[in-house]
């Protein structure tokens, strides 16, 4: 044991004279081109029919929202845009008898299957708005309704078991019905606006625009954009959401030439050269809510649905909720101890012993 005691003082030694040689700092690789066809097929492309296939296992849900003065066919036209009576589910009317009128905010749920893939569609129906004599601040209750939602999926999220899939009825999705009359936004219009653009999806559409010739409704349109531009409010797809150039190139011409969509909506069925069409009957011909030479309502179906669904989803989640999100967690910053986010008492915690210093 002796001899070995020399040895292992002189290797020390050794170690505090040497220094230790620096790591050269780390040169990041070149990227390898893989040739495909001499690795063979791996099979990486077949991940997108496996989230195709785990999505339409689980479904979506799509919640849209209606909101305009009474009259302007809100429930109408959400019908039309889903080919179902999804804004009543009571069987107590049918197609031929008048909607009842809406005097509530009302979320009803209807599940849509089309080849194979399911969406929970939920369509929330809201009073005329500024239908009352003292309209002052009567977008509150809509407002509210909307942050009830973002609050309720909030405290789902926080749960410390909290579920595999969180219900979502956050609203991805707020028509705004504007009155034909070819002249301006009301203000009352643009007030709610300004309030609900800042927490919800705003798209907004001329209802009834059969009522003006293609003249008056062009004219109004460019009214309707430049009066929202003035007064700095921002409907859906917002510019500074746009991820790339092809989706700024796309929603460019969507926000210069389509909005708002001038639509009309039907729930009754004419023969037209031979084929049943959703239409009006007027006493010079039928209006054809599906042909873009009488109305805009293609557009908007294929806007919201086939083109945009997803991203109005993304937006909501990723943009306005966190919004929400990231107020209420502030807010709950400053609690006393021992209370948790949204009031939630939380366990005291064990205090952890601090190590002894030997």
């Amino acid at each position: 044991m002796s001899k070995g005691l020399p040895e292992t003082r002189t290797d020390t030694a050794m170690s505090e004279l040497v220094p230790e040689p620096r790591p050269k700092p780390a040169v990041p690789m070149k990227p390898v081109s893989i040739n495909s066809n001499l690795l063979g097929y791996i099979g990486i492309d077949t991940i997108i029919e496996q989230m195709r296939k785990k999505t339409m296992k689980t479904g979506f849900d799509f919640n849209i929202m209606v909101v305009g003065q009474s009259g302007l066919g809100k429930s109408t036209l959400v019908n039309t845009l889903f080919k179902s009576q999804v804004s009543r589910k009571a069987s107590s009317w049918n197609r031929e008898e008048k909607i009842p009128k809406t005097v509530e905010i009302k979320a009803i749920g209807h599940v849509i299957e089309e080849g194979g893939v399911k969406m929970k569609l939920t369509v929330i129906d809201t009073p005329g708005f500024g239908d009352q004599i003292n309209n002052e601040n009567c977008w509150e209750p809509i407002e509210k309704y909307i942050n009830e939602q973002y609050e309720k999926f909030l405290k789902e999220e926080v749960n410390i078991a909290r579920k595999k899939r969180i219900p979502d009825t956050r609203v991805h999705c707020c028509l705004y019905f504007i009155s034909p009359t070819g002249h301006s936004l009301r203000p009352l219009d643009l007030e709610f606006m300004k309030h609900l653009s800042k927490v919800v999806n705003i798209i907004p559409v001329i209802a009834k625009a059969d009522t003006m010739t293609l003249e008056e409704k062009s004219e109004f349109k460019q009214r309707v954009r430049k009066e929202l531009e003035v007064n700095g409010i921002e409907f859906y797809p917002q510019k500074e959401f746009d991820e790339d150039l092809e989706d700024k190139t796309e929603n460019d011409k969507i926000r210069q030439e389509s909005m708002p969509f001038a639509v009309v909506g039907s729930d009754k069925e004419y023969q037209v050269n031979g084929k049943r069409v959703l239409g009006r009957k007027t006493p010079w011909g039928i209006i054809e809510v599906e042909n873009l030479s009488h109305c805009e309502f293609a557009l908007l179906r294929d806007f919201v649905i086939r083109t945009h669904l997803q991203d109005l989803k993304e937006v909501t989640h990723n943009i306005h909720y966190e919004t929400y999100r990231a107020k209420r967690l502030n807010d709950n910053g400053g609690l006393p101890p021992g209370e948790g986010l949204l009031g939630t008492v939380l366990p005291p915690v064990p205090a952890t012993p601090c190590p002894t210093a030997e």
